[in-house]
């Protein structure tokens, strides 16, 4: 019963604000505005995304411990981990929003956060990583720092870059928050999330409310937290082949982005229009159409996974398939 009563408050929560969103966004006066360059929507857009998402990430935090639900979110200090770097990134993300910082100290910031996160909670930490198709472990002994330090650094410029057009990010957080709750990891608590990433969706898709950096980095902070805690605690928990497959293609996306950058002598953390939803779009003419296409080419690779093909031919395959599709959409652009 507490469970049920649990999830008609985040689902009546959520279509208060849903309802209600015009009058909180004006009141907040959160606003991203076009410049003609890469933000190229006609009117000014709510900025609420990554605000909203961690309201009820804290909302429903605070009626797990409350109603003695412990047992669905994250265990001992990794909760306070998990709720302290995500505020982190979520504020690195409103600086971002509000003045547009440098590329380049905006990573700076994001390695910070997870520094300090790290030196105050050194539980945030991987003993070792496996691969699905090899029998050995890999021990990283005092490299676990460095290693989650750059794995966050990426994911959160992965997960921003990503975040180019209306609902492709949403979409591609709801499929691997899917993935969390059919595993089992926290099933309770991403299906409340999932709520408000469904109304954050219809909102978005209308063109009132876009999740920011401080969302785009907020959820990549979760994920992030998620893949480590499902590798430390849970028995039927994902290979690291397995979850670099699950980010494939924003993360093959982001590695092409900062190769093409660096050989014209750009910054590699600098926006352009050359992302592949982009490359896409200018194909199609057809947002819709366009998000459709990118998030089934993130899926495949797990569909592939869920019939048993090994993850090295799937990285194969769909690094093949993606360059093929840059490289025909581009000549008939």
């Amino acid at each position: 019963m507490e469970v049920y009563s649990l999830i008609t408050f985040v689902l009546l929560f959520n279509f208060f604000i849903f309802f209600n969103f015009s009058k909180i966004s004006k009141s907040l006066n959160f606003f991203d505005k076009p410049d003609g360059n890469l933000k190229k929507h006609k009117h000014p857009v709510s900025l609420l995304g990554g605000s909203l998402i961690l309201v009820n990430i804290y909302l429903i935090t605070f009626f797990f411990n409350l109603l003695d639900l412990n047992d669905q979110i994250f265990a001992g200090q990794f909760f306070y981990i998990f709720i302290i770097l995500s505020t982190f990134f979520y504020i690195v993300g409103c600086i971002d929003d509000f003045t547009n910082l440098s590329p380049n100290l905006k990573l700076l910031l994001i390695a910070f956060s997870f520094l300090v996160t790290a030196y105050f909670f050194p539980e945030i930490n991987l003993k070792l990583i496996k691969i699905s198709f090899l029998d050995k472990n890999y021990y990283f002994n005092s490299f676990s720092t460095l290693f989650l330090l750059l794995s966050f650094s990426l994911l959160s410029n992965a997960m921003n870059m990503f975040d180019g057009i209306n609902l492709q990010l949403i979409l591609f957080t709801i499929f691997v928050f899917m993935i969390f709750v059919i595993k089992g990891f926290f099933s309770l608590f991403f299906t409340m999330l999932l709520i408000c990433l469904c109304f954050l969706g219809i909102l978005n898709y209308k063109n009132k409310i876009f999740l920011g950096d401080s969302g785009s980095y907020l959820l990549s902070s979760i994920i992030g937290c998620t893949f480590i805690y499902q590798y430390n605690y849970f028995d039927n928990y994902l290979y690291g082949d397995e979850i670099f497959i699950i980010l494939l293609i924003p993360s093959i996306d982001m590695l092409r982005l900062f190769v093409v950058r660096s050989l014209n002598k750009k910054n590699p953390f600098k926006g352009d229009l050359n992302h592949f939803h982009h490359i896409v779009n200018n194909y199609f003419r057809n947002k819709n159409l366009t998000v459709v296409f990118t998030i089934l080419m993130c899926v495949m690779p797990s569909l592939l996974l869920i019939i048993n093909v090994k993850t090295y031919y799937i990285f194969i395959i769909s690094v093949i398939v993606y360059i093929s599709i840059i490289t025909y959409f581009k000549k008939k652009i």
